[in-house]
């Protein structure tokens, strides 16, 4: 499984819990966290299009940039 697959899944996966959880134990108005993270991704499965893999490709360029000193 690659880098990004597993960031991606770890990001993910983090934001419904906490939203989980913040809904049960703080407000119910959290749900909407893992709600808006849900949507995000059944999106994602018919636009091709994600924002945490979006991000996490400029990062990534950022970073090659900065180790090889070239831009992208």
């Amino acid at each position: 499984m690659g880098e990004h697959t597993r960031l991606h899944d770890g990001i993910a996966g983090a934001l419904i819990l906490l939203g989980s959880l913040l809904a049960a134990f703080v407000h119910p108005y959290w749900i909407l966290l893992p709600g808006i993270v849900g949507a995000l991704m059944l999106q994602s499965a018919f636009t091709g299009f994600c924002p945490v893999y979006y991000t996490l490709s400029k990062l990534d360029r950022k970073q090659e940039s900065d180790r090889t000193g070239h831009a992208h």
